[in-house]
């Protein structure tokens, strides 16, 4: 079986990680959010960074336990050893960034539509897609280039909030920060922290590629927790900054939230935000593929899909799984609907993230005796709290969604059932019919 390139020091990695946590909602979501907790928003940023953080300790430890590509699948299969478990997560997984590429994608759209307003009317799907087929062909070419690109476009998108957050501090104190929506409670915050949760997502997708990386017992538990803490500091800075520029119903209603912001602070300023955008959603975008195409590929290798998706093509890259993920991405880009695509997204990682600090925990038990180069601290005797606490607070971030979203993680929950039985069946037909 061809082996992946390890090319990735820390550096990489955490730029890796930086990267796709950065753009995966700050730009795209944060106008959403702000239409739900008000002025409060930035506090729905804490909530949300503080649960992102105690699954994501959990990630270091099983990551530099078991640095394989397709880890979520991989470590409720080394813990529990049930098939259809570790089956239904990585399909949940699959699930989570699909949806998620899905919607970062349609706010690159919407920035791309605002920024060629005056000249030309483009559909946000439209800008979605074309990025999708673009991005794939830079995933297919290799992950050292993917690597030196999002580098560049980390640095860019970084830029941008930097740049918002310097606009900002001459309007800090201008509001009320603990200023509600008219009529609504504190529930409020939640509810907007459910949304915002997808701005977090993506330190776990740096597990993923531990195939790729150098010494990743190490430097996977790093890279995890740089990203984490550089990109939560960053977020609520934007956040308390955009609050303190552009009123919080307006922000709620715009399509590019933050080159709005920086047109009220620097009139004029809106075209270089809105540029920066488009580098930072596409960046997202780009790492999601690659995530997606090495999610499909660890999965087959490990026989949980057909073995056709584990092919690497002559670049070192699993070609065929990377011209699957952008398919079934265009399809989800027709919805258009970009606040509903990542609750989905969220509802969907939120239940991994309950499987991902389950596993932990029962490894603590089941195997005590393993290696583990990086472990959670708070630990009272070999029952560790924080995973835990992950799992509880994950329970109580998917019941502040609507019934629909539920509704639709629990149809995506059995749909994986039913295919992971139909695979089942044929994979024994066909040992059946081989050996007979």
């Amino acid at each position: 079986m061809p082996e992946l390139k390890r090319a990735l020091g820390l550096l990489e990695t955490s730029f890796y990680g930086i990267g796709l946590i950065l753009g995966a909602g700050i730009y795209a979501l944060i106008g959403k959010a702000a239409g739900i907790s008000g002025n409060a928003v930035w506090i729905s940023f804490i909530f949300a960074a503080f649960i992102a953080t105690l699954t994501a300790l959990s990630y270091c430890e099983l990551s530099a336990m078991f640095p394989k590509a397709g880890a979520e699948y991989v470590y409720v299969q080394k813990t529990f050893g049930r098939r259809w478990l570790s089956f239904l997560v990585g399909w949940l997984f699959l699930f989570t960034i699909v949806f998620g590429a899905a919607a970062v994608a349609l706010g690159f759209g919407g920035y791309l539509s605002a920024l060629l307003s005056p000249i030309v009317k483009i559909p946000a799907i439209i800008g979605a897609s074309i990025l999708v087929i673009v991005m794939t062909a830079v995933n297919l070419y290799g992950i050292e280039q993917s690597s030196k690109l999002n580098i560049i476009f980390t640095a860019l998108e970084a830029f941008g909030l930097i740049f918002i957050i310097a606009l900002g501090i001459g309007h800090f104190g201008n509001v009320n920060y603990l200023e509600l929506p008219p009529g609504e409670g504190i529930g409020s915050i939640f509810v907007a922290a459910a949304l915002i949760f997808f701005a977090y997502v993506g330190f776990e997708d740096i597990a993923n590629i531990a195939e790729e990386v150098k010494k990743p017992e190490k430097t996977l538990p790093r890279a995890i927790v740089i990203s984490v803490v550089v990109t939560t500091i960053l977020y609520i800075l934007v956040a308390i900054s955009a609050i303190s520029i552009l009123d919080w119903k307006t922000l709620g209603q715009s399509g590019a939230p933050l080159a709005d912001v920086a047109e009220t602070a620097l009139p004029g300023s809106s075209s270089l935000l809105g540029t920066i955008a488009l580098f930072s959603t596409g960046n997202t975008v780009l790492i999601l593929l690659i995530t997606i195409s090495r999610m499909l590929y660890g999965m087959a290798r490990e026989g949980a899909l057909p073995r056709f998706f584990s092919k690497v093509g002559k670049r070192k890259t699993p070609w065929i799984s990377g011209i699957a993920s952008m398919i079934i991405i265009l399809g989800l880009i027709m919805t258009g609907n970009i606040r509903s695509v990542a609750e989905v997204s969220n509802f969907t990682i939120l239940a991994v993230f309950i499987s991902v600090n389950a596993s932990l925990i029962y490894l603590r038990y089941s195997k005590p005796y393993l290696p583990r180069p990086f472990k959670v601290p708070l630990n009272i005797g070999r029952f560790p709290i924080i995973p835990s606490l992950g799992i509880a607070f994950s329970l109580f971030l998917m019941a502040n969604f609507s019934a629909k979203i539920i509704l639709s993680g629990i149809g995506i929950i059995l749909l994986g059932l039913v295919v992971y039985e139909i695979s089942d069946f044929f994979e024994h037909k066909k040992f059946h019919v081989t050996h007979v």
